[in-house]
């Protein structure tokens, strides 16, 4: 079975996205900072804040997420390829 790079790659990057913007608003909500303010060191321009902070991890998340799954897709099918002894 060979795996599609880009729908996968797709469905990863919008839970990741959406995961990413969801933890901020919540975060916010509640007021911590929590681990999730250590995503500002791989994130450029994040922040814990309501609109602009959630959006821009929306935006990090969803190509972190595309790209992780684009080269879970890649791995997958290249050392799919070989045969195991049977």
């Amino acid at each position: 079975m060979k795996w599609k790079a880009a729908p996968l790659g797709l469905s990863l990057g919008i839970v990741w996205g959406a995961t990413v913007f969801l933890a901020t608003i919540w975060i916010r909500f509640k007021g911590g900072g929590g681990t999730l303010i250590a995503l500002n060191q791989f994130y450029l321009a994040y922040s814990i804040s309501y609109f602009p902070g959630s959006i821009i991890g929306l935006i990090w998340g969803f190509i972190n997420g595309f790209i992780g799954g684009i080269l879970i897709a890649l791995l997958y099918n290249l050392f799919s390829k070989a045969e195991s002894p049977r």
